[in-house]
């Protein structure tokens, strides 16, 4: 079955737009894919050896020769590729009329922009200042630590995403997130960050260099508002790790993925496991320590049924779930075959995700094939070739009024990340209904305005508006397509079936606004048979592969918790952005289907691929992988602020030259000048014997001295933070990642910001709190035409208000 939205001939919104790859790694590669995918031709400038990618498996799997790599075949999709060199005045000159054409270069430390010499991304716009330059670098272009080694796994533990949300068991170390994620959420908040560019380009005529800092995006795709949390409330979102129950267990046939998130989702695990005697409406142990209480029998109770057994009864009483997919048996499921989630590689035939979005009637460009090394260097060094055509002139942030009808984490993320750069954005709820993130604060409703005290609402929703409406009234209804035919777009993230009921479609919105965009972001997509389960980030995680790779090859995988509901909202912005273009160029509305699973899809995509590509199935492997050796977790002399001995570093050796200087922060000792450890495939042949050492060195020495010794050689090294403890690290404050914002009803707190800068501003990203629940309730219902009396009625009926109409007591 084909993905709909794909063509081959129709026009694409970034049709005429021209990209300079000037990047290395995955976070690059994918931030060029993004814009590939929606019709812009992106050059890809490669060293004479080709781009590292060509050459990478996850597996370690060897490559026939002259074959590329599988992901590279994915990633470079319908790119060109050029070399330029090795003469360096010559190639400079190639690579300076190629940028006088471009509109936008994506650039990354590594050898694809040691062709552009000693210039820095600074002068590479100062020297083509049309351009949108977008930078990706492990901490940004600025600040103490801006030079300092780093890879995907220590970026994961400066975020405090290896221990932020608990995610494992208390007697093993903490573990990472597998699959590289870092990369692929830089990559995509990247893509933002380009059209934003051209956005602002507009308007200015200028371009302007997005500096994006993979460790403030992995802060944001991995920890969940942290430090505002601990600021509001004086204490840590966990303070311990401890494993999800059910979570990812075994049953007769397989892994799969059971959710327990709320106090109504346990009460229905205990019927449907037969238990109803477990439940107590009034006991004083919270949802997870009641579920870890009765451990021993729902696990029992699990491994004694199917995984389509049980996937039925969780269904039925709307328990999240999902099949724990991998490599070999994702295509399988149902559900993808259904939607047709899966696509042939037209050059080498292995299996890739399709996009991570769809939209009508907008085209994505079909699966085009990977370019062959310098297939295109002479079409690109043809002196007399068209000079740049007219800049993209993607629609300003300024002026867009969005309708957000978003809850949680996943749809909030898209609108908020709108709502920063500019855009009026109204977030609608209801008083019977509030976004669920205002009852996961475990804020007792004894207290004054316990609704308006949640972090997670006030991090994910500064800079809108609050409307209540309840769409279960007529007048309520009425006055959201009122209120539609004001809006540029709308956004929402519940389950087909919720808008189904108040039959708010596609065709809908444009009766009363005939070039709205409608963004919606189901968890499983609007058709198949998973359309209507209840999406969380960890179902989200199984479902994808994610969940697969994060843990120890012993034990059942860890659910990430984490990573599903960010990534899903930066992926629908990205479609949101190529939807505005294609408005501005045509007038048309457009309908957009963002389904979490697919964005998640995406980023899991090496599994599935390197698995049909020869056979190799990716496995997890703690916090070893296969882009080092020795990579690992290792415990310190100290004691962490709970009283334990819990303390970690994160050390990566990437190069050969970094195991060189590793040994002399040792001091040379007999075991590391071993012959067999000098070759990364030595070093992961002997990676226990590595580690028995480091943890003996590393178990004398502090966190900080063990950092400063490796760091001072070039070898990437980082803290195991808590991520409550974000704030207190140089290189955010230097860089201004947090600022600090004021609220009618809380204490002045920190929230984060943006992963990356703009050279162009603003200087404030936050300029006003997330709002009361209901508060511009008058000031929107005015300007529809509605007098006082009128929004006095309303709420007399309980069709607006103030104040959660609801009873029981908060979840969290």
């Amino acid at each position: 079955m084909s993905v709909p939205g794909l063509s081959d001939t129709a026009p694409s919104p970034l049709d005429g737009c021209l990209v300079v790859d000037l990047s290395s790694g995955i976070a690059g590669a994918y931030c060029t894919r993004l814009p590939a995918d929606g019709g812009a031709a992106v050059v890809k400038v490669e060293p004479p050896g080709g781009d590292a990618l060509r050459c990478w498996t996850a597996s370690g799997a060897p490559l026939g020769d002259g074959r590329d790599a599988p992901l590279f075949s994915y990633l470079a999709g319908g790119k060109q590729s050029v070399i330029f060199g090795p003469d360096g005045e010559r190639a400079a000159a190639d690579l300076d009329e190629l940028l006088d054409r471009a509109h936008a270069v994506v650039w990354s430390p590594g050898p694809a922009a040691r062709v552009a010499g000693d210039r820095t991304p600074a002068s590479l716009l100062s020297a083509h200042p049309h351009l949108a330059v977008a930078a990706i670098t492990p901490f940004g272009l600025n600040g103490p630590w801006r030079d300092r080694p780093a890879t995907e796994f220590t970026l994961q533990a400066w975020s405090g995403g290896i221990v932020g949300l608990g995610r494992g068991a208390p007697d093993r170390a903490p573990v990472h997130v597998g699959g590289q994620v870092g990369e692929w959420l830089s990559g995509a908040y990247a893509a933002v960050g380009i059209q934003a560019a051209w956005a602002r380009a507009r308007q200015t005529g200028t371009g302007q260099l997005i500096d994006l800092s993979m460790l403030e995006a992995q802060i944001l795709g991995l920890t969940y508002y942290p430090v505002t949390y601990y600021e509001m409330l004086g204490r840590p979102w966990r303070d311990a790790r401890r494993l999800t129950v059910p979570g990812i267990a075994r049953a007769k046939d397989g892994l799969i993925d059971i959710g327990c998130g709320t106090a109504q989702q346990w009460f229905d695990l205990c019927a449907m496991t037969g238990h109803q005697d477990w439940i107590d409406e009034e006991s004083p142990l919270s949802i997870t320590e009641q579920a870890n209480e009765k451990s021993d029998e729902l696990y029992a109770w699990v491994e004694s049924q199917t995984v389509d057994e049980i996937r039925d009864l969780a269904t039925a009483f709307r328990i999240p779930n999902a099949p724990v997919a991998n490599g070999a048996n994702v295509e399988s499921l149902d559900h993808f075959q259904a939607r047709g989630s899966f696509i042939t590689n037209p050059r080498d035939g292995f299996s890739q995700p399709g996009p991570p979005y769809r939209m009508q009637p907008a085209r994505l460009r079909a699966p085009q094939p990977a370019p062959c090394l310098g297939e295109h260097t002479a079409q690109y060094r043809q002196r007399d070739r068209r000079k740049r055509e007219v800049p993209p002139s993607m629609p300003s942030f300024e002026g867009l009024r969005v309708l957000d009808m978003t809850t949680f984490w996943a749809g909030p993320s898209c609108t908020h990340m709108l709502a920063m750069l500019g855009a009026e954005v109204i977030h609608v709820e209801s008083t019977r209904r509030p976004d669920g993130t205002r009852l996961v604060a475990g804020i007792p409703i004894t207290e004054d305005q316990w609704w308006e005290k949640s972090p997670i609402f006030s991090g994910l929703n500064t800079n809108k508006k609050g409307l209540t409406l309840d769409l279960q009234s007529a007048a309520g209804r009425e006055l959201l397509m009122r209120l539609i035919a004001t809006c540029d777009v709308v956004v929402e993230n519940f389950t087909p079936r919720v808008l189904d009921q108040i039959g708010l479609d596609f065709a809908a919105v444009q009766e009363v606004r005939p070039d709205a965009i409608m963004l919606r972001m189901p968890g499983f997509g609007l058709d198949g048979p998973w359309r209507d389960n209840p999406a969380f980030a960890y179902v989200i995680e199984a479902a994808s592969g994610i969940s697969w790779l994060t843990g120890y090859p012993d034990r059942n995988p860890y659910e990430p918790y984490s990573v599903g509901d960010p990534n899903a909202g930066v992926h629908a912005l990205n479609a949101l952005l190529l939807a505005l273009e294609h408005r501005r160029r045509t007038g048309q509305g457009v309908h957009i289907e963002a389904a979490m699973v697919d964005a998640a899809l995406n980023v899991a995509a090496e599994q599935v691929i390197e698995y049909t590509a020869y056979g190799a199935l990716v496995q997890r492997d703690g916090n070893r992988g296969p882009a080092a050796a020795p990579q690992n977790l290792y415990r310190t002399n100290e004691i962490d602020e709970f009283g334990r001995s819990d303390c970690w570093v994160a050390v990566a050796v990437a190069t050969d030259e970094q195991w060189v200087e590793l040994c002399n922060a040792l001091d040379r000792p007999e075991w590391a000048t071993d012959p067999a450890l000098a070759t990364a495939d030595g070093r992961r042949q002997h990676h226990d014997l590595i580690d028995v050492h480091l943890n003996a060195w590393c178990a004398e020495r502090t966190g900080d001295e063990i950092v400063g010794a490796l760091w001072g050689c070039g070898v990437p090294a980082a803290k195991v933070m808590q991520p409550h403890r974000q704030s207190e690290l140089a290189q955010l404050a230097a860089r201004g990642f947090f600022e600090v914002l004021d609220h009618p009803v809380n204490a002045t707190t920190k929230h984060s910001t943006l992963p990356f800068t703009s050279s162009r501003g603003p200087d404030r990203i936050h300029v006003q709190p997330a709002p009361l629940l209901g508060q511009h309730n008058h000031e929107v219902l005015s300007e529809l035409g509605l007098s006082d009396k009128d929004i006095d009625e309303l709420e007399s009926q309980g069709v607006i208000g103030t104040a959660p109409a609801m009873h029981g007591t908060t979840v969290g």
